[in-house]
């Protein structure tokens, strides 16, 4: 447990929420000299609201942010709380930002770390600030979040290179990627890679029937020996039986090799591309102009090139713009079987 320093400036802190995503030490590093510039001494919390509960702080300056923009992980680390989930760890969290004099908190994170904040905000008296940071791009309210564009970049030079094994033996693939429950990473990387066939939840409406036309159509494409190979991304979460049980069914139906592959948590390191160092500069910049401008409880977001400030209680709800431009975009992924 640390101490702060006797300071007549006020406070501000900065945590890192959740699952991790690259991009998230650019957000808090704009954070960070934003507020200095505004005359705040900026902490981070270690480890997210555990951090918080246990006074397990940093303090965040020129020095120890410099030369982080381009680092993927998060310098704060990174967890999830399920002290949270009960009015006891929230009512702990508060107190601890109470004796330490924390005025304001930039929460970064997914759709949790914000539950964890609108609870936070119900037991505690300080400004609280969302910023999106999640692969997944599932939050609702903001058109992008921070580490969804390196995730698909990731996605997309593992899926080529897949697709080069594919082609040597004339083998079919199933490749799954992340995103949970939102397929923007399977259409993203899908359409890029030129896949054969993307699969995410969004476009299934009757998955029995989905299944068997898949077969069918990929059963044709066998016979014409076109293409070479055969590519079929899918979303995490999309079907109600893994893509190893896919890949076996497609393997007895078309008579054809057929291999999985899960990408898994690569997806979510490496350094982040210059469109994530962009999106957490700006957004981190905006966090802290929102604290000066007396905001709280609320996300700030991407919304047609725009800044937004988004209520933290609504991001939570089922993001239905997200879900019709990722059917908007099935018409980019071209099937050549038909």
């Amino acid at each position: 447990m640390n101490k702060i320093p006797n300071s007549d400036k006020p406070k501000l802190a900065i945590i890192t929420s959740g699952g991790d995503a690259p991009g998230m030490n650019a957000a808090i590093r704009a954070v960070t000299l934003k507020a200095i510039q505004n005359g705040y001494q900026v902490y981070g919390f270690i480890a997210g609201f555990h951090g918080i509960i246990a006074k397990d702080f940093i303090e965040l300056n020129l020095q120890n942010v410099d030369n982080t923009i381009h680092k993927g992980g998060t310098i704060l680390k990174t967890a999830r709380c399920k002290a949270m989930y009960n009015s006891s760890g929230v009512k702990q969290a508060a107190n601890s930002l109470n004796n330490l004099v924390i005025e304001a908190l930039v929460v970064i994170g997914g759709d949790g770390s914000f539950k964890g904040a609108q609870a936070l905000s119900e037991q505690w008296q300080g400004q609280l600030i969302g910023i999106p940071g999640t692969i997944d791009n599932d939050i609702n309210g903001t058109d992008q979040t921070i580490g969804f564009w390196t995730a698909i970049d990731t996605a997309l030079n593992c899926i080529d290179k897949i697709r080069d094994t594919a082609d040597a033996f004339d083998r079919i693939f199933v490749i799954e990627v992340m995103g949970r429950d939102c397929g923007f990473i399977a259409m993203e990387s899908g359409i890029a890679s030129g896949a054969q066939q993307v699969i995410c939840h969004e476009l299934i409406e009757n998955e029995p029937e989905f299944i068997n036309q898949l077969l069918e159509l990929i059963k044709e494409a066998t016979k014409q020996s076109y293409p070479q190979s055969y590519v079929i991304v899918v979303a995490e979460n999309a079907l109600s039986f893994s893509t190893a049980e896919l890949a076996q069914k497609i393997s007895d139906y078309t008579n054809v090799d057929t291999r999985s592959a899960i990408l898994g948590y690569v997806q979510r390191g490496g350094a982040p591309v210059a469109m994530d160092r962009v999106l957490a500069t700006q957004l981190g910049i905006s966090a802290v102009e929102a604290i000066c401008a007396n905001k709280t409880n609320i996300m700030v977001g991407m919304k047609k090139s725009e800044i937004i400030h988004f209520p933290l209680t609504d991001t939570n709800q089922k993001n239905i713009t997200n879900q019709a431009l990722i059917k908007r975009l099935e018409q980019f992924s071209f099937n050549l079987t038909i």
